[in-house]
């Protein structure tokens, strides 16, 4: 009985619990964003890391190096991020869209967003930068973690989810 009790609530959590696992793009998929990737972010995919972090306003997005000693690769994702929070801050997402295509989910509806209807921040990290993504209005929270997800899909070789309010750093 006591058996039959732990089985049943089991099942009934896996249909209660929310899902956060993202499903990794094929292969094919995966060389594509890499290789349109290369010409729009000027650090190395290889010596980096993507961390998504989704939060109840929006969302953290982090590009740490791997290796923290690399100050070149610190330098070139510190000015990536930062040019692209100032485009992003005016409403354009081109470089996303170059990346992974126009129907990438939640691309849409970021760019309908109206001028600091999103607060976009940038933060240099000591091994990477960070973009922290906020707003109140519920479509677009929605649109920010469609948008991570999709990353996290394209991204799968170089990127992670980090957990909610969790600023990750340097991996050891």
């Amino acid at each position: 009985m006591m058996r039959l009790l732990f089985v049943v609530f089991g099942l009934t959590l896996l249909t209660i619990l929310p899902v956060y696992a993202v499903e990794k793009a094929d292969e094919d998929r995966l060389d594509e964003v890499a290789e349109r990737g290369a010409h729009v972010m000027p650090f190395d995919l290889e010596k980096t890391t993507h961390v998504f972090s989704k939060t109840d306003t929006g969302g953290i997005q982090q590009v740490i190096a791997n290796d923290k000693s690399d100050t070149k690769q610190i330098s070139l994702i510190r000015s990536h991020l930062s040019g692209i929070t100032d485009e992003f801050k005016q409403g354009n997402f081109s470089n996303p869209e170059k990346i992974h295509g126009a129907s990438m989910p939640g691309l849409a509806e970021l760019k309908t967003a109206k001028t600091g209807q999103i607060k976009i921040e940038y933060k240099e990290l000591p091994d990477g930068a960070e973009i922290t993504y906020s707003t109140h209005i519920e479509k677009l929270k929605l649109a920010i973690h469609q948008w991570f997800d999709a990353q996290l899909s394209d991204h799968a070789r170089h990127a992670v989810s980090g957990h909610s309010h969790q600023h990750m750093h340097h991996k050891d």
